[in-house]
């Protein structure tokens, strides 16, 4: 009867209702044909702000390859921020507007094959951002000097909310950006790649930052403070890698303290996932007010220089003491978020399940495995299981909050299955290798994983990414006879487990349907191995 039930819970979730999504939800996120005809390749942008009256203003000339003839063209900026004019060619391109997604009417016709350029110029005062970096926009504050502190952090809510753009995940410039910065000239402007060179103003410093490789467009960041810069040359599996700091005047000290992590986490995640992604643009860490955020290349701090989530242990077991939750775990997307991106949010686990799980790669590496083992067990209280970690596509939706933690225990448990560890580094090397600054589909990684680890993970991962079951081993001991089976899963699922039997481990290998095992001596006590993600009962005979 209760298998019944599960099978009627089931049902219910796959025919359940669908959450109903706007026409601007379709149009921010999916591959309409006005953006499915061009792929941006360079994207120069150029910003200045003016923190009296918390405006922005500047251009974004967007280079890009034209893939088939159109010439209607979606570019994306959001309310309140205004397009100005649009010039190609040095003559003004019309549009119109629908919502925060604008439909340039192009005069020339655009060839399969030809290159071209178009210059956006915008204008106005962007998004203030309520909540960073989770609900995005512009942050404006002041230091404890009163000098001026700002910083952008759009993840969610899109870079279109302050600069305009081809603002969906699946296409990055190919070639990178240059973002000039105009800012105060007693302060400083940091952002992404490499500062190629500041230029004197009258009463303005403009801040040139180039980034040659390509970059997701959530990750284009402005830092705007009263900066000290140090640095430090890392050796690392391609070469000499540049790591910079940049942090308030007033915080120098401490930070010099507390981001001697950094070095420490890029020898974790080499050693992990393979070489930094962007040793051309180099890695920086930088100081941001509010919590911080994965910015390509341009890692945004705001910790308060303490270890832990804000000074917590997010797992409640001592390990999320042993570091600094900001420095890893933000920096832990420059490989999956930054250099391995999704085509669609809806895939947005590969960015945080697999960065929630280097939390723990990195206790690994300095603790040893049980210390990675108990972390990652210990933030799975914080698991809802609400709605699926995989979301709906081409309507710009996420999935639910279980793609950190859940996401993470997911991979905890592939680990556990390989059963070797070198095998397991080598996947997670290869899927940098081998998506190496793409985007991707959840279908892609799920796949290589299967393949390279020579098991069908398909109805593991369906389970896991697509339901809210948590699986469900029902058991019964009757001297030396262990029954077991699944309830709460999909057709197919199949995860073999470790079992303590006795005090010893022995792997068994449940499914739907009843099995028995028969061992030489009784039964005396039972239980499933704590990194196994899965609930257990037993049933009296």
């Amino acid at each position: 009867m209760k298998h019944l039930f599960s099978l009627f819970i089931l049902l219910i979730w796959l025919t359940a209702p669908a959450q109903k999504f706007t026409r601007a939800d379709t149009l921010r996120g999916s591959i309409t044909p006005e953006r499915a005809w061009f792929d941006v390749t360079y994207y120069d942008l150029k910003v200045a702000v003016n923190p009296s009256e918390k405006t922005i203003g500047g251009s974004n000339t967007i280079s890009y390859k034209v893939l088939e003839p159109n010439n209607i063209m979606q570019i994306d900026l959001q309310e309140p921020m205004k397009i100005d004019k649009i010039i190609q060619n040095e003559k003004e391109v019309s549009f119109t507007s629908e919502g925060n997604a604008h439909f340039l009417k192009l005069q020339k016709k655009q060839h399969k094959g030809n290159e071209e350029k178009i210059t956006i110029y915008f204008s106005g005062k962007p998004t203030e951002a309520v909540r960073p970096p989770w609900d995005g926009g512009f942050t404006w504050t002041k230091d404890s000097n009163g000098k001026d502190f700002i910083a952008t952090s759009n993840e969610g809510i899109g870079s279109s909310v302050w600069w305009p753009l081809k603002d969906h995940p699946s296409d990055e410039p190919d070639n990178g950006i240059t973002i000039s910065v105009t800012a105060p000239k007693d302060l400083m402007d940091v952002s992404n790649g490499r500062l190629k060179e500041v230029i004197e103003n009258k009463n303005t410093k403009t801040w040139v930052w180039q980034v040659v490789n390509p970059i997701n467009a959530y990750g284009v960041d402005i830092n705007i403070g009263d900066y000290v810069h140090w640095g430090e040359k890392y050796k690392g599996e391609k070469g000499m890698l540049d790591m910079d700091y940049y942090v308030l005047r007033e915080n120098e000290a401490k930070a010099k303290e507390q981001f001697k992590q950094a070095p420490m986490m890029m020898e974790a995640f080499e050693h992990w996932f393979g070489p930094y992604p962007f040793y051309e643009d180099g890695y920086k860490l930088v100081e941001a007010p509010y919590l911080g955020m994965e910015h390509q290349s341009s890692v945004t701090y705001g910790n308060k220089f303490k270890n832990g989530y804000l000074g917590r242990d997010l797992s409640d077991t001592g390990w999320g003491l042993k570091f600094d939750f900001i420095i890893i775990h933000e920096s832990g997307h420059e490989w999956f978020a930054n250099s391995i991106t999704n085509k669609d949010v809806a895939d947005m686990w590969i960015h945080e399940g697999f960065t929630n799980y280097s939390e723990n790669l990195y206790l690994d590496y300095f603790f040893g495995k049980k210390a990675s083992s108990e972390y990652v067990i210990g933030t799975r209280k914080k698991i809802m299981n609400q709605s699926p970690i995989i979301g709906q596509y081409n309507v710009d939706n996420s999935g639910s909050g279980d793609m950190y933690y859940k996401g993470g225990n997911t991979l905890h448990m592939i680990r556990q299955l390989i059963e070797d560890d070198e095998k397991w580094r080598q996947i997670l090397r290869g899927l940098n290798k081998e998506f190496y600054h793409q985007t991707v589909t959840t279908k892609q990684i799920e796949d290589y994983i299967s393949e390279k680890s020579g098991i069908d993970l398909s109805e593991f991962f369906d389970q896991y990414l697509r339901t809210v079951m948590v699986p469900k081993i029902e058991y019964s001991i009757n001297g030396k006879n262990l029954k077991f089976r699944y309830l709460n899963v999909v057709k197919g699922f199949d995860m073999p487990v470790i079992a303590i039997i006795n005090g010893n481990e022995e792997w068994i290998y449940p499914t739907s349907e009843w099995k028995t095992k028969t061992r030489s001596s009784p039964i005396l006590n039972f239980q499933i191995k704590e990194d196994f993600y899965v609930n257990s009962e037993e049933i009296k005979q």
